[in-house]
């Protein structure tokens, strides 16, 4: 193997936290994504029932998923910015998981 090769299998362990929330947050989330440290997202926009009940008409807003890689120290930042500034009163769950991810470096 090339070193060129062994750089680009080489994997860091990340963070993957990801956001459900009801879609009308999304410009909020990802700003204060942004300013607690992530350099970057992915959104889909979803549907799904859960505590809350179903929400999936265009009149509710639907829901976004909203997926980052980031440093352990970011996604904990991130948790507990969701948890005290949306739980309460926002259809809204949030998740992390350890990841292994190729290129990692970009993410951090």
């Amino acid at each position: 193997m090339s070193q060129t090769e062994d750089a680009h299998s080489r994997r860091t362990q990340l963070r993957l936290v990801t956001i459900v929330a009801e879609a009308v947050l999304e410009e909020r989330l990802l700003r204060d994504l942004g300013q607690l440290g992530a350099r970057g997202w992915t959104t889909s926009h979803v549907r799904g029932e859960g505590s809350r009940g179903t929400r999936t008409s265009g009149l509710e807003g639907g829901n976004v998923r909203i997926e980052t890689l980031v440093a352990p120290d970011v996604a904990e930042r991130v948790l507990d910015h969701l948890a005290e500034h949306y739980f309460r009163n926002f259809a809204l769950i949030a998740y992390a998981q350890t990841v292994d991810v190729v290129r990692g470096e970009k993410y951090v």
